[in-house]
């Protein structure tokens, strides 16, 4: 009699098992559908070493880009340990398409103040958008450890007038 009722509880561990991870597995795929989470495409990739030799459009110029319908893009390329441009300019309540790219390691792209936060991955094209919309100067940092002077690499967003 006691072999049944610890076989029932044991039974009934398994079917708890069973539900709570394909539970979790509801969740992270209905995550990944909500957020637009996606693998990067070739057409999101560049060579590293064509990029930091300057012979890959757009990373050929860096730089902030006023679009025809109004937007801006801010084409920047990361490398140990700096950001080009460091200084990026834009008019408040503009939507900024920020294209970024790494020529060396994996970089970190974090504007706390608009929920921007990126990977920069050698070979790869992160594309975020963010709107400002109010006039300051927001901090451009680098999240990922990027070897001995990672603390130093930084940027800015510098926002003001309207656009």
């Amino acid at each position: 009699m006691a072999t049944l009722k610890i076989e029932k509880w044991e039974r009934w561990f398994l079917y708890a098992t069973v539900v709570v991870l394909v539970g979790f597995f509801i969740a992270i795929i209905a995550s990944i559908g909500e957020a637009g989470i996606h693998l990067p495409t070739d057409e999101a990739q560049v060579d590293p070493a064509a990029v930091a030799s300057g012979d890959v459009p757009p990373f050929d110029n860096p730089g902030v880009y006023e679009q025809p319908d109004g937007t801006y893009q801010a084409v920047v390329v990361a490398k140990a340990w700096s950001f080009d441009p460091p200084e990026i300019e834009v008019p408040v309540g503009k939507e900024v398409e920020f294209v970024v790219t790494s020529t060396d390691v994996i970089h970190g792209f974090l504007i706390s103040e608009v929920a921007v936060n990126g990977m920069i991955i050698p070979g790869q094209v992160l594309k975020v958008n963010a709107t400002f919309d109010e006039a300051g100067v927001y901090d451009v940092i680098c999240h990922e450890y990027c070897g001995l002077a990672h603390s130093q690499m930084f940027g800015q967003v510098k926002v003001g007038g309207e656009g």
